[in-house]
C-alpha cells in the first residue's frame, strides 16, 4: 500500500481559529497531528491537559477516568483507565505517561487490539498565544492488528481525527473560560 498523506486546514467558523490537521498512514502505521490555537497562559493550558483526574469533566467524549497509579512526583508513570465514546460505542483503554517536560509536553502509551498507540500533547507559543498539538501514532504489532488496520483503517483514521478535533476544542474551551 502506498503512503497516503493529507494536510488541510479546518475552519471552525471563526477566521482567527484555525485547526491544522496532518495525516500519514501506511499498512502498519498511522500518524495524525492536530493543532489548536489557544489563548491563555502556558501554565493554564498545562494545568488543564495534565488534570487527568478531571479529564471527564473537560473532554466531552470521556465518560469516566479511573487513576490506577500515581507517581510520587511528576507525571511519568501516571497510569489510568479511560472510558470514552468512540465510533459511537463505549471503549475503555489503559494509558500511561511515558515522558514529560513541565509546561511543554507529555507522551502517553496504550496497547490494545494488536497495536501500540502513542499520543503526545505539546504546547508551543509565547505570552497568551499558544498552539496545543496532539500527535497520535498507531503501530500494528500482530497479524490481527495489521488485518484490522487494512479493513478499518480509513474509518478509524476519520473517527480519530474527528475525536481529536473535539478533544482540543474542549480543552480550548476550558482554558479560555
Amino acid at each position: 500500500m502506498n503512503l497516503q498523506k493529507l494536510a488541510l486546514n479546518f475552519q471552525t467558523g471563526d477566521t482567527t481559529d484555525s485547526i491544522r490537521i496532518s495525516i500519514n498512514s501506511n499498512i502498519n502505521t498511522m500518524k495524525i497531528k492536530v493543532e489548536q490555537p489557544i489563548t491563555g497562559s502556558r501554565e493554564k493550558i498545562w494545568n488543564v491537559i495534565t488534570d487527568i483526574d478531571n479529564a471527564d469533566k473537560t473532554i466531552s467524549a470521556i465518560e469516566k477516568i479511573e487513576v490506577l497509579k500515581k507517581p510520587a512526583q511528576g507525571l511519568e508513570g501516571l497510569k489510568w483507565r479511560e472510558t470514552r465514546t468512540l465510533f459511537g460505542k463505549t471503549a475503555t483503554e489503559v494509558m500511561w505517561i511515558t515522558e514529560s517536560a513541565e509546561n511543554k509536553y507529555y507522551k502517553t502509551r496504550a496497547e490494545s487490539h494488536g497495536a501500540v498507540y502513542s499520543t503526545s500533547l505539546s504546547i508551543s507559543g509565547s505570552g497568551n498565544n499558544h498552539v496545543l498539538s496532539m500527535e497520535f501514532e498507531s503501530q500494528a504489532q500482530t497479524f490481527g492488528g495489521k488485518l484490522l488496520a487494512v479493513i478499518f483503517g480509513t474509518i478509524f483514521r476519520n473517527a480519530t481525527k474527528k475525536a481529536f478535533i473535539q478533544d482540543l476544542q474542549d480543552i480550548k474551551k476550558a482554558v479560555e473560560a
